[in-house]
This record gives structure tokens, sequence and C-alpha cells, in this order.
């Protein structure tokens, strides 16, 4: 039982650890370190760096979320820890 319980925090550790590498990437990266590659495609009439940074983030943050919640709830049936 305790080695399901450190499996089971082992994979719900390894997915926070894998979303919270896409959220760096995308709110370091694209506002800030691949920002000049960006600006020259346009979004809208704005920059797409700058939109990436102002709006963009948002969008994928959401969409973290939701793979979040969906991620875990397979997590908690695949360890039969799931709430009915």
């Amino acid at each position: 039982m305790e080695d399901q319980g450190k499996a089971y925090w082992s994979a719900t550790l390894g997915l926070l650890g894998k979303i919270l590498a896409v959220w760096f990437v995308f709110s370091f990266g694209t506002g800030i370190l691949f920002v000049e590659a960006m600006n020259s495609i346009s979004l809208g009439g704005y920059p797409l760096g700058f939109w990436f940074a102002h709006q963009g983030s948002i969008y994928i943050f959401i969409a973290l979320i939701f793979y979040y919640g969906k991620a875990m709830g397979d997590l908690d049936r695949k360890f039969d820890v799931h709430e009915e």
C-alpha cells in the first residue's frame, strides 16, 4: 500500500513538473526570449510576441488547467483513489 502511495505521488509530481515546464516556456519564452522572432508575425494587427505576452499566455494557462484536471482524474482512477 505504501509503495502505491509513493508511485501515486511520484506520478503526480511528474505531471506537475511537465505542466510547470510548459507554463515556463510559454510565459518566459514567448514573452521574453522569442519575442523578436515572433514579432515578425502579426495577429489581429498586433505583433505576435506582444499578443502572446498579453493574451496568448492566458489561453495557454486555461488549457493547462483543463489538461491538469483530466490528467489528474486519469491518475486517480489508475491508482484507485478517485471519488465517485
